[in-house]
């Protein structure tokens, strides 16, 4: 255990002594407080518009009913805020195991006492941990479209809870490609390419038959981030989740075998 909780602490000291860890930490706040408050202007406009009946056809203080918080500001932030983490957690997952593998530290990691898959764990348990981190710090403008807009507490929990989800399995897809290579750059790309597929699968609809239609929509992260933006918790989405980064964390231990094989 003592190994186990050496590794955690050095690999946190490691994510909070690089740079590009503060530097995600910051895109994600700032990206968000930006496509919040451009949203809330819009929809500050609309509300004069209509209050000042210029648009017609309205009377006087008359709002539309989907003219609203809740899909005018909230569902806007969310869906851009999802694809934004596309971009950003591959930023800090890339170095975690391909800095090791161009130092020649991974070798002796796998020395020590720890076993390779306590190494995954302490890994992921750490990046995991960023990214919980990461997702509080830029849910504070949602939460508040949410308050306003009186959606209720327990929609909250459901959308920070598919927030984080969705941040858990990109880091987790990002970890897994900085297993395979010496290369963060390399890292990088693969995780953004692989988290830019997997968002969403619409645009394959028309060459695909059906059967294969429906199954590119249980596989994607984008169907399943949506359903807890909308307040819908289910087992089928948990357990998606929970999938991606257990293959993930799979795949990452056998990049430990396949290299001692290899070597």
């Amino acid at each position: 255990m003592r190994p186990l909780l050496a590794l955690i602490r050095k690999e946190i000291a490691v994510l909070f002594g690089s740079p590009m860890a503060y530097l995600a930490l910051t895109l994600v706040v700032l990206v968000t407080g930006l496509i919040f408050f451009d949203h809330l202007r819009l929809y500050n406009q609309i509300l004069f518009l209509y209050a000042s009946s210029t648009l017609g056809g309205f009377e006087t203080d008359t709002i539309p009913d989907y003219i609203n918080l809740r899909d005018t500001v909230f569902f806007p932030v969310m869906e851009t805020l999802g694809i934004t983490l596309i971009g950003v957690v591959p930023l800090v997952t890339m170095r975690v195991f391909a800095e090791e593998r161009a130092r020649g530290t991974d070798e002796f990691l796998v020395t020590t006492h720890l076993s390779a898959g306590q190494i995954v764990l302490a890994k992921f348990a750490v990046a995991y941990f960023f990214v919980t981190l990461m997702m509080v710090a830029s849910f504070v403008y949602p939460a508040l479209a949410i308050q306003q807009g009186g959606i209720g507490a327990q929609h909250l929990l459901a959308v920070f809870l598919g927030l984080l989800l969705h941040a858990v399995a990109l880091a987790s897809i990002g970890l897994a490609c900085s297993a395979f290579t010496s290369s963060q750059l390399i890292a990088a790309i693969a995780g953004w390419a692989i988290g830019f597929v997997l968002w969403d699968f619409n645009w394959v609809a028309p060459f695909v038959g059906e059967t294969t239609s429906k199954f590119l929509d249980t596989i994607s992260l984008h169907l399943r981030y949506g359903s807890f933006a909308e307040g819908i918790v289910n087992l089928a989405n948990l357990a998606y989740f929970l999938a991606v980064a257990m293959v993930a964390a799979a795949v990452a231990r056998f990049s430990f075998d396949w290299r001692r094989v290899a070597g």
